[in-house]
């Protein structure tokens, strides 16, 4: 395996300009080597260190929000959500952790992973990293989704029977399936190997003689877009039940504007959830599905012995290393669509509340609108549905307001 910066000029010539935008120290043909190595080593290491400090900042403080909230006794209905979101959280920063520390190594052993790992094990350990903080976060946001829905077109079996004691079960189920398919490849069933340029391992989706290689990269694809379905169905359905319940409290009360409110908000964050999840997940699923049909890998992409076109080749490993970037986004993105974003949003919307409609005193403290209190005439005056709406409002804010 060569490194990026000893690419053959086959693929230097066919690199296109956004392959050049992620890989901007790509070196060109007239390029001595020592002006390679330099290039190499010094602008492209900015890439993996900036995603993982801004990864660490957005989880860690994800985590500490909530922590705190779960702490509160008023936030008891909401824990199960807390956990998710928690879960959801500590997972993407262990996944970068564990991995951005060898990625910036081997860009500073000038791309040559051989000097960071002579031994080969290091590789393996990569991709099952790369595998178990891949398909968890995924599997994660489908049982939030799925929590979700259950919460607003169910809220009374959801009060009954969605226990902190189920959720943390299920948490520990998802995280112990998708270490023990990591480990598979350990077990001789699948391979991971160095992909192009040579700065990461994962799962090989062109060795066919290996044994399993094809169902284990097949399956991992599969679950992957199975678990896109889930959340995105899920979220469909949610969004139709709001906006369906939305139409049918359409009056001029106060509890009836908070809920309008609550669900236009509830809706743009699950459209900008659906969105986020899509464009980051959607092309390296595709690309590893097609790669497998033809059995090529990216760390194919200097041999001659490949059945693909040299440009074929080359852009199927220019677009798997996007993708696979564009996958480790979501890592980043993840805290602050499920929740920093509504946090900021939801602070500045009751500052303006405030001043406008004249909050609260307390409300004004915590600089949180109370999002869970409707009006009191309302209640008294439609005692069938108090317990309802108390519940629809604590479900649909789900650990979303500020904490």
């Amino acid at each position: 395996m060569t490194s990026k910066c000893q690419s053959s000029d086959v693929l230097q010539q066919n690199l296109t300009a956004g392959t050049m935008m992620w890989d901007s120290n790509l070196s060109k043909s007239s390029q001595d080597s020592t002006g390679k190595s330099a290039s190499c080593g010094t602008v492209s290491v900015f890439f993996p260190i900036t995603m993982m400090v801004t990864g660490m900042v957005g989880n860690t403080l994800a985590m500490l929000l909530v922590y705190s909230a779960y702490r509160k006794k008023e936030n008891k209905r909401k824990q199960s959500f807390l956990l998710c979101i928690g879960s959801l959280a500590l997972t993407d920063l262990f996944g970068q952790l564990l991995t951005s520390p060898i990625v910036i190594s081997v860009y500073r052993a000038e791309l040559k992973w051989k000097r960071v790992d002579p031994s080969g094990n290091l590789c393996a350990f990569f991709g099952v990293c790369m595998t178990t903080f891949g398909l968890c976060p995924l599997f994660l946001a489908s049982a939030m989704a799925i929590e979700r829905t259950l919460a607003i077109t169910a809220p009374h079996w959801y009060s009954h029977y969605m226990k902190t004691n189920v959720t943390k079960q299920v948490l520990v189920f998802i995280w112990c399936l998708v270490l023990l398919f990591a480990l598979l490849p350990i077990a001789g069933v699948g391979k991971y190997t160095l992909q192009w340029p040579g700065t990461w391992c994962f799962i090989s989706t062109g060795d066919k003689n290996v044994t399993g290689n094809t169902f284990f990269a097949t399956t991992f694809a599969a679950l992957g877009i199975f678990s896109l379905l889930v959340t995105l169905s899920c979220n469909v359905v949610t969004i139709r039940a709001l906006v369906t319940r939305c139409k049918t409290k359409a009056t001029s009360t106060q509890s009836s504007k908070q809920w309008e409110r609550l669900t236009t908000e509830t809706v743009i964050q699950l459209m900008g959830i659906m969105c986020v999840l899509l464009t980051c997940w959607s092309p390296l699923l595709i690309l590893m599905l097609k790669m497998i049909s033809t059995h090529t890998s990216s760390h194919q992409c200097n041999s001659a012995a490949v059945s693909l076109s040299p440009q074929d080749l080359q852009m199927d490993c220019n677009f798997f290393l996007t993708a696979i970037r564009l996958a480790s986004l979501n890592q980043i993105l993840d805290p602050w669509v499920y929740l920093l974003l509504r946090e900021i949003l939801l602070r500045k919307f009751c500052q303006v509340a405030s001043a406008v409609s004249k909050c609260s005193l307390n409300a004004q403290k915590e600089t949180q609108c109370p999002l869970g209190a409707l009006d009191k005439k309302a209640i008294q005056n439609d005692n069938v549905h108090k317990q309802s709406l108390t519940m629809e409002n604590t479900n649909l804010n789900g650990g979303n307001e500020d904490q």
